[in-house]
């Protein structure tokens, strides 16, 4: 017996930094919207990026200044850094931003927020585990995926048994490391490089090409090399990682190869920055029909539109720039092209962006 399916004009995956102001946008066009989110509100942008990140990147610079203040004839005394102290600072701004979208979501008119693990079973139909409700099943003639994506780990032999840290879970050590080695020079390795240098630790960067942040123009990442090595940081260009493991004394050894040979590097804590991964394989895509590249990443026109007429995928998860002015002006093609007869696609935007070190 086929189970009756909730009907719904709309249903949104993900609550990230497009999926919010969609479905104000939604409600406010009258729209009856499921908005499905299976870990919190506010995606990577609330809740391990832009906003716990740029609050700890404070902290640093806090410390920065407190260390540099005597080459500037201001003499404060010693000063510690208590990493407890920066932590709980940061959680409570993410606390109090999550619980603001959740506040707002809840209350909207039309709105479902509904917390579970979505996953389609027909083209325009989906199953969503629930905590407290179990299964739930309901179906749209539209729908938006917003579920982000993830850090990724790379195929280095032994990583998987050897204790890593990813750009998440950082932000949750107890103590400051004593040795921080940085797989990745890419934009989040070297913010938490300088980071956890400016609160104190040793920081060593290897990146395999022969230059950091490899996008950018050559003179860029020359002067920011430069920048970071003054800062102290061991930066390690055309560096091969060819093995990891667990430290039998605790922390972990990496097997290195660069022009002079392998070597071992041993460090107390190993932070995995080579990249992300999108948040796909749970969804069930293969049950609808829409087209994936080899990464896993949605394909999308430049309407944002997947192959499959009605569903559409919106930031992280389509690719390209990783970015929250571009997930939220992801909504806004949307929003503009079915609520306000408009014509905005990809094709008209800019993307500024920045590296957020200091400078």
């Amino acid at each position: 017996m086929t189970q009756a399916h909730e009907q719904y004009d709309a249903i949104i995956i993900g609550v990230g930094q497009a999926g919010n102001p969609l479905a104000t946008a939604l409600s406010q066009a009258g729209w009856k919207t499921a908005v499905i989110e299976r870990r919190l509100v506010g995606g990577t942008c609330v809740n391990d990026g832009c906003t716990p990140t740029k609050t700890m990147f404070a902290s640093g610079r806090m410390a920065y200044l407190a260390r540099r203040s005597n080459d500037y004839g201001v003499h404060t005394g010693g000063f510690t850094v208590s990493l407890a102290e920066v932590r709980r600072r940061k959680q409570a701004i993410v606390d109090a931003s999550r619980g603001s979208i959740h506040r707002r979501l809840s209350d909207l008119d039309y709105v479902d927020l509904i917390y579970g693990e979505a996953a389609f079973d027909g083209l325009k139909a989906l199953t969503v585990t629930t905590k407290e409700e179990g299964i739930r099943y309901l179906s749209a003639g539209t729908i938006f995926i917003n579920t982000g994506a993830r850090p990724s780990q790379p195929e280095i032999p032994g990583l998987d048994s050897t204790p890593s840290l990813d750009s998440t879970t950082i932000m949750e050590v107890d103590e400051i490391p004593e040795h921080l080695l940085i797989l990745g020079g890419g934009y989040i390795g070297l913010e938490f490089a300088q980071l956890f240098r400016r609160l104190g630790s040793r920081v060593t960067i290897l990146q395999r090409s022969g230059q950091l942040i490899p996008r950018e123009d050559d003179d860029v990442a020359e002067a920011l090399t430069a920048i970071l090595r003054e800062d102290g940081i061991d930066v390690r260009l055309d560096t091969v990682t060819v093995h990891a493991a667990a430290s039998p004394t605790g922390g972990v050894v990496l097997t290195i190869r660069d022009a002079q040979g392998e070597r071992q590097l041993a460090g107390s804590h190993l932070l995995v920055a080579t990249g992300r991964t999108p948040n796909t394989e749970d969804l069930n895509l293969p049950a609808t029909g829409i087209e994936c590249d080899e990464k896993g990443y949605i394909r999308v026109d430049e309407r944002l539109a997947t192959n499959v007429e009605g569903i559409y995928a919106l930031g992280d998860v389509k690719g390209g720039p990783a970015f929250t002015h571009i997930s939220y002006d992801d909504y806004r093609i949307v929003r503009d092209n079915l609520l306000r007869n408009g014509k905005r696609t990809t094709k008209d935007r800019l993307v500024p962006y920045a590296i957020f070190t200091d400078p």
